[in-house]
Order: structure tokens, then C-alpha cells, then sequence
């Protein structure tokens, strides 16, 4: 990346994650309060969805962490077997 694109970028890539990552975190809060709670513990992984694209969002971003917890929920079907799934480290690539 050049540096002039990596100056372009990084800024607004900031600014978007200080936007998007509270409200993204406040909508899962919302979700695990009330709609969790009527549908169950139906989670095959752990930790739960919910709580891992949390945490994929305050580790990643915004952008990132979001999609990282649409990745890991489109492996939440029956011919998954789920298991124990972790947030990947800022430094290693999924």
C-alpha cells in the first residue's frame, strides 16, 4: 500500500470504527437482552455467536469484526459441528 493511500485510509478507517463499533456492540447487547432470552441457548459454538462477534469487533474493528461474525454464524447449521471457535488474533489472518 502506498503511502499516500495508507494516509487516505487509515484516517477514515478509524473514524468509521469509533462510529460503527459502539453502535454495533449496542444493537448485539440489545439482541442478547431480549431476543436471546426467548430463543434459548441454542448456540452450537463457544462462545455463543453474540459474544463472539463482540469480541471480534472490540479486537478487530468494526468492519472486520462484523464480518468475522457473519462468517462464524453462516457455520451455525446442522452439518457444522460447532465447538470451541475463538476470535483470531489482530495478527493472524482467517
Amino acid at each position: 500500500m502506498s503511502l499516500l493511500t495508507k494516509r487516505l485510509i487509515e484516517p477514515l478507517n478509524r473514524a468509521v470504527n469509533k462510529t460503527l463499533s459502539p453502535l454495533f456492540l449496542l444493537l448485539i447487547r440489545f439482541y442478547q437482552l431480549t431476543l436471546s432470552q426467548f430463543i434459548g441457548q441454542q448456540c452450537r459454538f463457544a462462545p455463543t455467536c453474540s459474544h463472539y462477534t463482540a469480541e471480534a469487533i472490540r479486537i478487530h474493528g468494526a468492519i472486520k469484526g462484523a464480518y468475522l461474525g457473519v462468517k462464524r454464524i453462516s457455520k451455525c447449521h446442522p452439518w457444522h459441528e460447532g465447538g470451541v471457535d475463538l476470535v483470531p488474533p489482530v495478527d493472524q489472518e482467517r
